[in-house]
């Protein structure tokens, strides 16, 4: 009995063993390479698009709006001469958006002298005084806080860094507004005691990185510190971020990666290596894989967003992976995303069509950052 019972466990012994060896020694299944896309003149066309059939499209239009009276009741073009169409005025701003990164870049893009008239009309001095005019109003305060502000800091940037003529009359005129929205963060930020860890427009991070992008490029010192003080007060000491939660239905942004996207501006690199580890340690393994929303209709305004949370996956990633090479595996997750959306962009729906074309280019911009 007392051999058998030895005999017993020698083989049990061999047999976890031979388990363990054969663990060791299985190849690691290979992971595609997707290709970087590198976005060129041909897709700047065909992104341009998008925008310049929606951007003075007055309908359909969802203004958000609080009515204090009778007298609030204005078709959208009295409401926002600039910013009336696309559908919302968020979406209007990164339309105008678009069209300026997309000149900047491609220079000779189709009917360019045309776009940049189009820009000039809608930005003017007038339609901006006007714009600044309706956040006075008693219950517009709020109003398109914060992705809505940040997306108009993004659009005063990159006109900034835009060497053009046109840039520096848009500049001008828009600058009115621009300095409206800096003030509304100043107040606002020290007031918000608790960040907004969602996937849609109320993201805190998205809009904090946004605004700090326009505050550093202008270095504009008082909004650099205030993003720097709420952001570490929010977020420093956060650990293991949920990753496996996400993407919500809906969702068009990844709140873990939006905040680490937002820590890496804000962090030297040997303060932010610790944090990203203690906040998503799963990112510096070499096999994480992170599986891109799956969009099951592109005509439902909604569904249509998880081609939003791809490419901002993506923007967020390839943030996160600059002058990190030990994460440098995370760009094939990056271009992964983007290559998944970006077919359906050309000939989308208006569901998708008046905002996924900014989320495309700033996605691609991305790739090559």
């Amino acid at each position: 009995m007392k051999n058998t019972r030895i005999l017993l466990l020698s083989l049990l012994i061999f047999n976890c063993n031979h388990s363990e060896n054969k663990k060791e020694t299985e190849p690691i299944p290979e992971v595609k390479q997707e290709v970087t896309p590198v976005l060129n003149l041909k897709q700047a066309n065909t992104l341009a698009d998008l925008p310049l059939h929606c951007i003075n499209t007055e309908y359909p239009n969802r203004l958000s709006q609080t009515l204090g009276g009778d007298e609030d009741l204005k078709p959208p073009t009295q409401l926002h001469p600039a910013f009336y169409g696309c559908f919302d005025w968020h979406s209007a701003v990164h339309g105008h958006w678009s069209l300026v990164s997309l000149l900047k870049s491609f220079p000779d893009i189709h009917n360019a002298e045309a776009i940049k008239q189009k820009l000039l009309n809608n930005i003017s001095k007038e339609n901006i005084d006007a714009e600044v005019q309706y956040f006075y109003g008693k219950h517009n305060k709020s109003y398109e806080r914060t992705y809505g502000w940040a997306w108009l800091l993004k659009l005063a940037e990159t006109i900034h860094t835009w060497d053009d003529e046109t840039a520096r009359q848009l500049e001008t005129n828009l600058q009115p507004l621009t300095d409206l929205i800096i003030e509304k963060y100043m107040e606002f930020l020290p007031k918000l005691n608790y960040p907004l860890r969602v996937g849609t427009h109320a993201n805190t991070a998205f809009g904090l990185s946004f605004a700090y992008d326009y505050a550093e490029t202008i270095n504009h010192d008082p909004l650099k510190s205030a993003i720097k003080d709420r952001a570490m007060f929010f977020y420093l000491k956060d650990e293991n971020c949920p990753m496996s939660w996400e993407p919500s239905g809906s969702d068009f942004l990844s709140p873990c990666l939006e905040e680490a996207a937002l820590m890496k501006r804000l962090l030297p690199i040997g303060e932010f290596k610790p944090w990203l580890e203690a906040f998503l340690p799963q990112l510096k393994d070499k096999n994480f894989k992170l599986e891109v929303g799956v969009v099951s209709d592109r005509t439902d305004g909604h569904l249509v967003h998880l081609d939003g949370v791809n490419f901002s996956r993506a923007w967020s990633l390839n943030k996160i992976v600059d002058g990190l090479p030990e994460y440098a595996h995370l760009k094939n997750i990056a271009n992964q995303h983007i290559n998944y959306s970006l077919p359906s962009i050309v000939g989308d729906s208006y569901e998708g069509g008046h905002w996924l074309g900014s989320f495309a280019i700033y996605a691609l911009n991305s790739t090559v950052e």
